[in-house]
């Protein structure tokens, strides 16, 4: 299982918390990638749903992990 960001963004708007199989069907209905899909699927079947992309993929970038400098000294 291979994620990018670009790869996790087809996920922003799904419907947390999410099972797997409503990830997939999501996925399916807004024309996501397939390798998104198929990053779904190998997904370990849970009852348990997952809360949010971090469950997916724990490496996935917040707004934290990026240093935006606001003001710059001249």
């Amino acid at each position: 299982m291979i994620w990018t960001i670009e790869l996790a963004s087809f996920l922003d708007d799904a419907p947390w918390p999410a099972t797997k199989d409503e990830l997939i069907d999501f996925a399916l209905r807004t024309g996501a990638p397939i390798e998104v899909i198929q990053n779904l699927e190998e997904l370990e079947d849970s009852e348990e749903p997952y809360e949010s992309i971090e469950e997916i993929w724990p490496d996935y970038p917040t707004d934290d992990d990026f240093f935006y400098e606001d003001e710059k000294d001249y």
